[in-house]
Parts: C-alpha cells; structure tokens; sequence
C-alpha cells in the first residue's frame, strides 16, 4: 500500500483526511511532533513548490491548478538543475547514476 508521511498539521489529523486515506487504502504515516527535520526533503520542495508557483500564479479552478502543477512537475524533474544533483535534473542524474560501473563515482561526484 502507498503511504503518505505528514506532519501533525489540523488538516492531517482531521476526520476528512483519515477516512480518504482509509478510502483509497493509504498508510498515513505522522512524524513525531516537533521533528521536522524527519519530513525534511518535503518541507524543502513545498517551500520551492509555493515560491515558484503558487505566490506567483492564481488559478480559479481545479483543472487550472492541477495542469499548472502538472508543468511544474515536468519541469522540476526534467529541466530544473539541481545543485546536490552535479546541476542535473533529477531524470537526467538517475541515467547518469545507472550508467556507472564503478559506485564509488557517485559519491566522488557529489
């Protein structure tokens, strides 16, 4: 089954929440309160996800957000350079990880 990690947030812990999870068999996994730094690599994206779209663009319907975010996402994984990924985008590094032969080349390259 999939599992989502969240935090503690009001709309985590909400009815609503838990009987969708039950509803489309998902494990909500809470981290434990005030350790934010567990949820870290998410905390980091949302903070660029509402910098790069959200505080710039006003959507008026779901299918508006929904195709905005779909644009983001392919940009994130396939153009956006990554510093802690050599300057790749995350698709263009996983090739590049696969293609190497010896794995001590990956930690010499970060």
């Amino acid at each position: 089954m999939p599992v989502i990690r969240t935090d503690n947030g009001p709309q985590f812990v909400s009815i609503l929440f838990g009987d969708m999870c039950e509803c489309l068999d998902v494990i909500h996994e809470r981290i434990p309160p005030r350790t934010p730094n567990m949820n870290a690599y998410i905390e980091s994206f949302h903070s660029l996800l509402e910098r790069d779209l959200f505080r710039i663009r006003s959507f008026t319907t779901l299918e508006e957000a929904y195709e905005a975010l779909e644009a983001y996402m392919d940009f994130y994984n396939n153009r956006k350079m990554h510093g802690s990924l050599k300057l790749m985008p995350p698709t263009k590094f996983s090739a590049w990880v696969r293609t190497l032969e010896d794995s001590s080349k990956f930690h010499k390259a970060m």
